[in-house]
């Protein structure tokens, strides 16, 4: 049996987060704006992170596919070809390489890519663990 209980909390914090810096008033100083985007930039990496190795553990326990690799971006594939992921396919692959740039290449460009994906990310991940769980996430 797998335990959705880290993802269901890494999605709730990014979520919560992602309100948060929504909701900045535009007379909020930079410092803080700047704080809240990068925060909610690492609960995304943490999300991601927790999201494709559930859909790892769900593919290899559920599905039994078996040889499963052990990075993301051929698990979602293999998770997108089993209807496990909201088309398109290449939106996914876009999270995956906002994970990626935000990690390993870090500048104010690539954070507002990140963050420009949050949104359907939050969207396409909550419906990943209703369809997963059967339950639905709590805000």
């Amino acid at each position: 049996m797998i335990d959705y209980g880290h993802f269901q909390l890494t999605l709730q914090n990014l979520s919560a987060q992602f309100r948060n810096y929504q909701t900045l008033a535009t007379e909020t100083p930079t410092l803080i704006k700047e704080a809240v985007a990068e925060s909610v930039i690492q609960r995304f990496e943490i999300c991601y992170d927790c999201l494709w190795k559930i859909l790892k553990r769900y593919l290899g326990g559920e599905l039994g596919l078996p040889d499963l690799p052990n990075s993301p971006r051929p698990i979602l594939r293999l998770a997108f070809e089993n209807n496990l992921l909201t088309p398109p396919l290449a939106l996914w692959m876009d999270y995956a390489e906002a994970r990626t740039n935000t990690t390993h290449i870090y500048s104010g460009e690539k954070a507002q890519a990140a963050l420009d994906l949050i949104e359907p990310f939050i969207k396409g991940a909550t419906q990943l663990y209703q369809d997963l769980t059967s339950r639905v996430l709590d805000d």
